[in-house]
């Protein structure tokens, strides 16, 4: 029976890369890569030669190359999925096919490996007995910003994916939906060699990450939100709704997100603004 193998590649170091994996890239005849060049380039980086005939399979093409690769799975061949680093599926191509696989009962296995978001977790330095891992958030401003706001109440610690020219901007709108003291990690490039992680404060964060370019893989923890902190004083609350309105929202569009983000009753927020306004302030 073919089997459909989903291979964990190397963050970065090849070194990383266990003797499964260049065992079945050796053995492959048929291989799905992400970038067929970074694969020709890591079987260089491990001394090891291929003969399969590699398919290109990104987010691009995903799903018009999902039937031909479950044809050579069904005609009895094997197929080795890698992807650029990490496991095939985790923001990566791969769970479609992986969901079609099972759906034809075609056997999977999974080559255990390196994980970008397991390695952050663990350099980040904050909680690891329970978290979620989020993807990527949007791209576009308004939508980024309310994703930010769905999770601000999460306590699990959060872990997601960002694109370097976008890190500034996602630090931003984590500051007005978590708050500046919320702690957060940047793990950039890791196991490679300018591998650097940020820790601090979301205030912190934002400072370090406007004093520099920022370049390479990203990767981001936060910490989850504590419950016990959930009091936030009639100051706070107005702070909070005058900040977003200078952002460019209403005023209810404002008090509805402060509501959200703190847990605390539309209509207490909504009175704190009357009052605000009536102190002529």
């Amino acid at each position: 029976m073919a089997v459909l193998i989903l291979a964990a590649i190397p963050l970065g170091n090849p070194g990383d890369a266990s003797a499964r994996l260049k065992e079945s890239i050796e053995q492959a005849k048929f291989v799905a890569a992400e970038d067929s060049r970074r694969f020709g380039r890591l079987c260089q980086d491990l001394g090891i030669r291929h003969e399969a005939k590699v398919i290109s399979f990104f987010e691009g093409n995903e799903n018009e190359r999902l039937e031909p690769l479950l044809q050579i799975l069904e005609e009895g061949h094997d197929l080795l999925v890698v992807t650029d680093a990490g496991m095939p599926g985790i923001s990566d191509p791969g769970y479609r096919l992986a969901r079609e696989a099972v759906a034809r009962n075609i056997q999977i296995s999974v080559l255990p490996g390196p994980s970008a978001v397991t390695t952050a977790l663990l350099l980040s330095g904050l909680p690891t007995d329970s978290f979620c891992f989020d993807g990527f958030p949007p791209r576009t401003s308004g939508a980024r910003l309310a994703w930010f706001e769905a999770r601000a109440t999460e306590e699990r610690t959060i872990i997601i994916f960002e694109a370097p020219h976008r890190l500034i901007e996602s630090l931003n709108d984590i500051s007005l939906a978590f708050g500046n003291d919320r702690q957060i990690a940047v793990c950039r490039e890791m196991t490679k060699t300018y591998e650097e992680v940020a820790r601090g404060t979301v205030s912190e964060i934002v400072e370090w990450a406007a004093s520099k370019e920022i370049l390479g893989e990203i990767t981001i923890v936060i910490e989850g939100f504590n419950p016990e902190l959930r009091e936030f004083s009639e100051s706070e609350l107005i702070e909070q709704v005058l900040a977003r309105e200078s952002a460019g929202e209403s005023r209810k569009e404002a008090i509805a997100a402060v509501a959200k983000q703190t847990g605390i009753a539309k209509r207490t927020v909504f009175d704190a603004m009357v009052q605000h306004k009536g102190l002529g302030k």
